[in-house]
């Protein structure tokens, strides 16, 4: 079991709780939930609270964080895209925060179950649609007709639109649950390599050597990786945003 590449992502019933048959018990996952907001907001509470004049390295890591969410949400959506800045600073850090956490040994990686990413991206599609139609009325629907269309082809590009908006939420929960789960399948496969080996005697630990420097590199790649789907994840949310923004472009 130690050496189960799959057992690290089970999810375990830490308070049982059943109301009218349904299942609402607080689990492992439901843990580092809360784990990963308390983290994030403790992190940029306690670096930002002093507000110095001349920050210190962390109140810098909590101002360039904003800054670089900022500057991204304004470049893929214009200055009106800044009243989203709060949802897609809070989905950055909370993607961020949560695949940093799973990178410690014992540590549960929410982001590595589809059912949360897909919630996520729920959450972007359904505030993008929401306020499309709200801001827009059902001139919204002129997104699924890019301008210059001729008439002939506009019902096969209409379909076309129509299922690459459907597919959105698919790819984007699909995109980041798919890059965690298979990063922490390949780290434990190198490091159950290294403890089999290395219980092999002096040839095994000789052997082990490859898969430990493997393992290390690995480690590396997926804390690179962990914020690259963040950033991936936010900046596709700033695209799709600027569609409920400007449909008609």
């Amino acid at each position: 079991m130690a050496n189960d590449p799959i057992h690290q992502f089970q999810i375990s019933k830490l308070i049982p709780i059943e109301i009218g048959g349904l299942d609402f018990s607080f689990t492992n996952s439901s843990l580092f939930m809360v784990a990963t907001v308390a983290t994030a907001g403790a992190f940029l509470y306690l670096t930002t609270s002093s507000r110095g004049l001349v920050p210190s390295r962390l109140q810098s890591v909590s101002e360039m964080s904003y800054e670089f969410v900022a500057n991204m949400l304004r470049d893929a959506a214009g200055t009106h895209g800044m009243k989203f800045f709060p949802l897609v600073f809070s989905l950055f850090m909370f993607v961020l925060v949560a695949n940093l956490l799973g990178m410690f040994p014992y540590f549960f990686t929410v982001t590595s179950h589809i059912i949360v990413t897909f919630a996520l991206a729920m959450l972007v599609m359904g505030t993008v649609v929401i306020y499309g139609f709200w801001k827009h009325g059902l001139k919204f629907l002129g997104l699924f007709v890019p301008e210059g269309v001729p008439a002939i082809l506009v019902p096969l590009v209409v379909l076309i639109e129509v299922i690459s908006f459907l597919s959105r939420p698919i790819s984007l929960s699909v995109r980041l649950f798919a890059n965690m789960l298979a990063g922490h399948i390949t780290l434990k496969v190198f490091a159950g390599f290294v403890v089999s080996l290395g219980s092999l005697g002096a040839l095994g630990i000789g052997g082990a050597i490859l898969p430990l420097l493997m393992t290390i590199a690995l480690t590396g790649l997926e804390f690179l990786v962990s914020f690259l789907q963040a950033y991936v994840f936010a900046v596709l949310t700033c695209m799709y945003l600027n569609d409920a923004l400007h449909p008609s472009h």
